[in-house]
């Protein structure tokens, strides 16, 4: 009575979903009730023209698939391009852009196989969340009747997931990382008739086998422990052992932003390192420098990666190397 909740349901069933369309049935029974009808109510013939109305006039948009079954969430993203706050279980989009501060993420039993049980503990954690979470924040106003942390969330929402859930960035990536280097790929194999192809097999058949000798000895950033300030900058050092493989054969690199309550690395952006000194041994000192720009808990990590011009990634290969323990630029946070 002191907070309530206004719930707004649309969406349609495939003519051959027969469950889909009984729980939907059901769903309209259910919001005739004389008891909730002022606060529930079902929006029959979802289409284009009602999700323009709905994604902007939305507070939460809640979202709860059997996990892992969600195919992605695309219906997510657009709430939060219009400022509304992600209520969802940790599947498909939502599970790698949550980062405890954009929304709320719905507890999954995983692990419990009888399907009645599972939807009995996962409904209690949705609920919890909404009562206890959700509604309460919403309605946490100060003297103006505004809600600020909410406020706070919504931008932090469109600052953070507004730019990576764009078709835009999208269609950039593919054609950046997928289709200009598979079509550079292809002209230079017509060229040289694969030689690009022969030498990068040769040269994975070399790296592999000599990739158990490469290894972060040490990382120093020279300031953990200091006070960080927005628009410093850190330079930081890894001194690394490459084995019999040369700098032209590996990327180090520094993965760094946000961390979350986790201590998770969120909106990572990565830095390569460039070969400054050799020591004995084939250890090498790497070095590069990065801009504070932003406020907040501020973490890092670094990694070396195979790299070799012809590769689609580093990831490639299947191969990295990470610092013997986790590294971090301060224990507190960045102001």
């Amino acid at each position: 009575p002191t907070r309530p909740i206004q719930l707004v349901i649309a969406g349609k069933a495939h003519p051959a979903d027969d469950g889909g369309k009984r729980l939907i049935q059901e769903l309209v029974q259910f919001a005739d009730d004389p008891a909730v009808r002022h606060r529930i109510v079902f929006l029959p013939d979802y289409d284009i023209g009602m999700a323009t109305v709905l994604y902007p006039g939305c507070d939460v948009w809640l979202n709860n698939p059997l996990r892992p079954l969600e195919a992605c969430g695309t219906s997510g993203m657009k709430a939060a391009l219009n400022g509304g706050l992600n209520l969802s279980v940790l599947d498909g989009w939502w599970d790698e852009m949550y980062d405890g501060q954009n929304g709320w993420a719905i507890p999954t039993a995983d692990g419990v196989d009888d399907p009645d049980r599972r939807d009995d503990l996962e409904a209690a954690a949705l609920y919890d969340l909404l009562e206890n979470n959700a509604t309460a924040r919403f309605y946490d106003v100060d003297a103006e009747g505004l809600p600020q942390r909410w406020i706070e969330m919504v931008r932090h929402t469109l600052q953070t997931l507004g730019p990576q859930v764009l078709a835009s960035r999208m269609l950039h990536d593919y054609v950046t990382r997928l289709y200009t280097p598979a079509a550079q790929a292809a002209r230079a194999a017509s060229a040289d008739r694969h030689e690009l192809s022969r030498s990068l097999a040769a040269w994975k058949a070399r790296v592999r086998p000599a990739w158990s000798g490469v290894a972060v000895e040490h990382v120093d950033a020279g300031v953990v422990g200091d006070d960080l300030l927005v628009g410093q900058s850190v330079t930081v050092r890894v001194f690394a052992a490459l084995g019999q493989l040369t700098p032209d054969d590996v990327c180090v690199q520094l993965v760094y932003g946000r961390v979350d309550a986790g201590d998770t690395i969120v909106a990572q952006q990565v830095a390569t390192l460039a070969p400054v000194e050799t020591f004995e041994g084939n250890r090498w000192r790497y070095e590069g420098t990065v801009d504070l720009d932003r406020t907040g808990s501020f973490g890092y990590t670094v990694r070396i990666l195979p790299c070799q011009n012809g590769l689609a990634s580093g990831a490639e290969m299947g191969l990295q190397v990470l610092p013997p323990e986790t590294v971090g630029l301060a224990e507190g946070d960045l102001r």
